[in-house]
Formats: C-alpha cells, sequence, structure tokens
C-alpha cells in the first residue's frame, strides 16, 4: 500500500471516528430532551388525573383559575371548564373552518362569554369581578381559537 493510500485509509478513519462521535452524542442529546419532555407530560398529565379533568379540560381550567379561590370555587371552575369544552364541542365547533367564518367566531365568542355570566354555569361572580370574568373568557377564546 502507497503512503497516499495509508494517509487516505487513516484519514478516513479518522473522519469516521469523528462522525462516530458527533453522531453519539446528538443522539445522547436528543435521548436526553426527550426524556425530560416525557416527564413533563407525564407531570402534566398526573396533574390532570390529580384535578380530576381531561388535559384540554385542565387547559381550560388553568386560564380560569385564581389565586386564593375556595375549593367550592375551584370544583365550581372545574365543572365550568369542562362543561364549557363540551358545549362548544357539541354545538360551536362542529362547523368546518368555523376560525375562517367571522359569524361563526362571534358565535364562539358570544356562546364563550355566555357562558362565563350565566348563574347557572358560569363563574362564581362573589370570587371574580366583571373585569376579571371578561379577562379570562378572553383568554379561553383565544386558547380554543388556537387550539
Amino acid at each position: 500500500m502507497s503512503r497516499i493510500a495509508v494517509v487516505k485509509t487513516q484519514s478516513a478513519d479518522v473522519v469516521a471516528e469523528y462522525n462516530r462521535e458527533k453522531d453519539r452524542v446528538t443522539i445522547e442529546k436528543s435521548f436526553e430532551a426527550f426524556l425530560k419532555f416525557a416527564q413533563e407530560l407525564d407531570e402534566e398529565g398526573r396533574r390532570a388525573v390529580r384535578e380530576g379533568l381531561d388535559e384540554e379540560s385542565l387547559a381550560i381550567f388553568d386560564l380560569l383559575k385564581k389565586p386564593e379561590l375556595t375549593p367550592g370555587d375551584i370544583k365550581k371552575i372545574k365543572a365550568v371548564a369542562v362543561d364549557l369544552l363540551a358545549t362548544l364541542k357539541v354545538e360551536k365547533l362542529r362547523v368546518d373552518h368555523w376560525r375562517d367564518k367571522e359569524a361563526t367566531r362571534d358565535v364562539v365568542s358570544v356562546a364563550n362569554h355566555d357562558f362565563r355570566y350565566s348563574e347557572k354555569t358560569g363563574l362564581p361572580l362573589d370570587s371574580y369581578n366583571e373585569d376579571e370574568v371578561r379577562d379570562r373568557a378572553e383568554e379561553v377564546y383565544r386558547h380554543i381559537y388556537r387550539a
């Protein structure tokens, strides 16, 4: 084997070893990121179970809740999250491409707003002032629109 062939072979071996090490590091980093992501999902899933909600309802609940609520208020807000989502899915969000049409967007927005203010289905008005109800209704609408 000529000197040039030996150098080429050695160079190829060095490059291959470098690439293997680079791939190993990349794979390890990707795997660690995946494990962290999976753990975070598991924590959120466990929290959903602990709260007695599915993940969609948990997202709505998180937007509606605020600090210093009574256990009764928290129970009511969980019910609001579940009922609102179910109502919108059955009545409003079944319209194809509802986000594309101003009229259907408005119907969803109004239903969301009305649901919040209803004495039967709304937020506990002794714990939320009118501005808080309005702000949370807007946050929930934005979330539903994006989701």
